[in-house]
């Protein structure tokens, strides 16, 4: 029987994540897992627990738009705050009941248009209370919006360094990095780059703000729906930012308005797609080996609730894949000696693309009629000749039957298995 697309992700996963250990982690945020802002919720019922994580995205639980009505009344109620803090301390619970790690999480934000200016103070406490949440639930990481209502352009950074070195003080002593995250601006209903968009920028911000706190306090979330609203190139930002980059936000919005939308399943309203591709490449670049924050809500949203579950896995599927292509090259150079398996367009793509610097020793194939002839100058052979590789030595699979073939080199004795598909280089495979 022929596996579903997340099995064959992560077929290719485990086979990818065999040879190094560091890799790509993989979270949700709270918000692409409908219920979980209900006491007794089950966190584990659609992750993996030993596979995946959990960014706690703190609006899952007091509401979007919490800051903006603070002190207001919202539909001629008063926001209650303790009923709040009982569905998260409920949810942390039931965390720690499944054994569900908690990767990072994010605290509440003001809206990208809002008119009020009265709030950086309360963004503040809001920021320390959520560190002090954040202690003792595992997360390694905060993310926490810059501050940006009310101030004028030259004014950004005295206020920022003012606001983030406090938050830094309480951070450091917690063990936790905070993350900055790229903002969009609101004018007259237009969205432009905002706080953080410009990558020279914030990674000045961040180095300046390490360098003070003597320790390697704050870091980058990049949030690719804030990218692709101010018509950014995720990939560039990414590389501009280097290993600062310690998280990415995935989400796909329409070009238009904010949303949180699972990657490939729409365009913009230009008629072009968002190009993931380049953010592979960018991250690549940086070798990335952060968290990928999957935040699905409103595609989830659109489902009925009886169809959600079956939403997850390809959630995961599209997880499993953007981690595969990012962890291409860092695969195919973590090995000192390889071999190729498949002569046919996939070989002759890496052949191109990575031969030079990674050339393999030969390739294999199981056509009898390609033995002997030479790809690329590289001579094909039978795969009985894989029975004694030297020490050290991987075979890297070129071709789509990844699974299969691992099953057949397994079976030969080779322990060391990578796979090969790059649809992310420039002109790569569509």
């Amino acid at each position: 029987m022929s596996l579903t697309i997340y099995e064959n992700f992560a077929v290719k996963a485990e086979v990818l994540s065999e040879r190094y250990g560091a890799t790509v982690q993989i979270s949700f945020s709270t918000k692409s897992i409908h219920g979980l802002s209900r006491i007794g919720s089950d966190p584990y019922s659609v992750l993996d627990k030993d596979a995946y994580g959990i960014t706690v995205d703190a609006e899952t639980f007091c509401g979007r738009n919490v800051l903006e009505y603070h002190g207001v009344k919202a539909g001629g109620k008063v926001f209650d705050t303790d009923a709040a803090a009982e569905r998260f301390a409920a949810f942390i619970r039931d965390c720690k009941r499944s054994s569900v790690h908690l990767c990072a999480m994010r605290a509440p934000r003001l809206r990208w248009d809002t008119k009020r200016t009265d709030l950086n103070e309360l963004m503040l406490q809001t920021g320390k209370e959520c560190i002090s949440a954040c202690a003792g639930t595992g997360c390694g990481y905060i993310v926490i919006q810059p501050l940006f209502s009310g101030i004028a352009g030259a004014d950004l950074w005295q206020e920022n360094h003012r606001y983030y070195s406090a938050l830094g003080k309480m951070a450091k002593q917690t063990g936790i990095q905070i993350l900055m995250e790229n903002q969009c601006r609101n004018t007259n209903g237009h969205l432009a780059r905002g706080v953080c968009a410009d990558a020279v920028v914030a990674a000045e911000w961040i180095d300046k703000l390490n360098e003070e706190s003597g320790a390697e306090v704050f870091g980058f979330c990049l949030d690719t729906g804030a990218c692709s609203l101010c018509r950014q190139d995720m990939g560039e930002m990414a590389a501009a930012l280097g290993r600062r980059v310690k998280a990415v936000l995935v989400r796909e919005c329409g070009g238009v308005h904010e949303a949180s939308r699972l990657p490939f399943t729409g365009r913009n309203v230009n008629g072009q797609d968002v190009d993931w591709k380049s953010l592979v490449r960018g991250l690549r670049k940086t070798g990335f080996d952060g968290i990928l924050i999957m935040d699905a809500g409103d595609t989830l949203k659109g489902f009925s609730h009886l169809l959600r579950p079956q939403v997850y896995p390809l959630i995961r599927s599209v997880a499993e894949y953007l981690k595969w292509q990012i962890g291409m090259e860092k695969c195919i150079r973590e090995y000192p000696v390889r071999v190729l398996f498949g002569a046919g367009n996939m070989c002759r793509q890496y052949m191109t693309c990575y031969g030079q610097q990674y050339p393999p020793l030969f390739i294999s194939d199981n056509n009898p009629g390609l033995w002997g002839t030479m790809v690329y100058g590289v001579e094909v052979r039978p795969p009985e000749v894989l029975k004694e590789l030297p020490e050290g030595c991987a075979v890297i699979i070129c071709n789509t039957f990844y699974e299969e073939t691992a099953r057949q080199l397994k079976a030969l004795g080779v322990s060391q298995i990578g796979t090969f598909s790059d649809e992310c280089l420039p002109g790569g495979m569509d």
